[in-house]
């Protein structure tokens, strides 16, 4: 299994597909498997690239603290093992703010960039509901199951059948994200001063997509950075709440792909 070295880490990345690359970066206490609703709308064009943050998933739980910037720097290492010097960038929740970090410290590895149910953390951004804050909080210590049931009023559709969101979970239940890991994780989250004085200078061509019913991060946040990143454009998508990719899969998929494919040099 690929493995890229960083800061005293192994992340571990995979691949599918062939094409121009395409970087997926997942969010808080997700490992990459979570992608897996996305793949079928991208590899049959391009190199899809995805990798488990520090902190989940093959990873494991390197010593912390974690930081918004090093997990950055982790995503550029992992383009480094795949061989690639730049690549589409996608992420979602906190994988969108280290994506506009890799963006900005990295900006000639970002072709183009996907910040999907993100914002730009720091006192600018919008901050969820008291009960979400709480709910972010209380999971750290909580066992994985219990912690991915807390959860799932705050980031799905209240319209999702429930059995796709059992898939998510069952999804996640394979490689159980240890609550050490997701503490260092979140900790790096609050810590992070964010990106709102930075985003001016992303030249990268940049979609922003946000759920109109996202109890976790709230859609004004989408507001802000589509004002903050030049040239940018925002999809608010009906009928999906923060795990967007299962809310409105196709809506989604079929956006990302469309956006890729305007876009790509091929």
């Amino acid at each position: 299994m690929p493995y890229a070295a960083s800061q005293g880490a192994r992340i571990f990345w995979e691949e599918e597909g062939s094409g121009e690359p395409v970087l997926l970066i997942m969010g808080l206490g997700y490992p990459a498997a979570m992608w897996y609703r996305i793949l079928p709308y991208l590899t049959d064009r391009y190199r899809t690239i995805r990798f488990d943050n520090r902190g989940v998933g093959s990873t494991g739980v390197p010593p912390g603290p974690y930081s918004v910037e090093q997990m950055a720097d982790d995503a550029a290492a992992v383009l480094d093992g795949a061989g690639e010097g730049a690549a589409h960038v996608v992420g979602a929740s906190l994988g969108g703010v280290i994506a506009q970090e890799l963006a900005l410290r990295h900006p000639d590895r970002v072709h183009s960039l996907v910040l999907a149910c993100t914002h730009c953390a720091g006192p600018e951004a919008v901050p969820p509901s008291p009960e979400a804050l709480a709910m972010l909080t209380d999971r750290s210590s909580m066992t994985p199951a219990d912690a991915a049931e807390a959860a799932l009023p705050f980031v799905y559709a209240p319209a999702t059948p429930r059995l796709r969101i059992d898939e998510d979970v069952a999804v996640r239940m394979r490689q159980p994200t240890e609550p050490r890991g997701y503490a260092n994780q979140l900790e790096a989250a609050v810590a992070f001063g964010g990106t709102w004085s930075r985003l001016p200078s992303i030249a990268a061509p940049t979609l922003i997509v946000h759920g109109v019913t996202d109890r976790l991060i709230p859609p004004a946040n989408g507001g802000i950075l589509a004002e903050r990143i030049p040239g940018s454009r925002l999809e608010m998508l009906e009928g999906a709440s923060h795990v967007l990719l299962t809310d409105q899969t196709e809506r989604t998929g079929r956006g990302l792909r469309d956006f890729l494919d305007a876009v790509s040099s091929s």
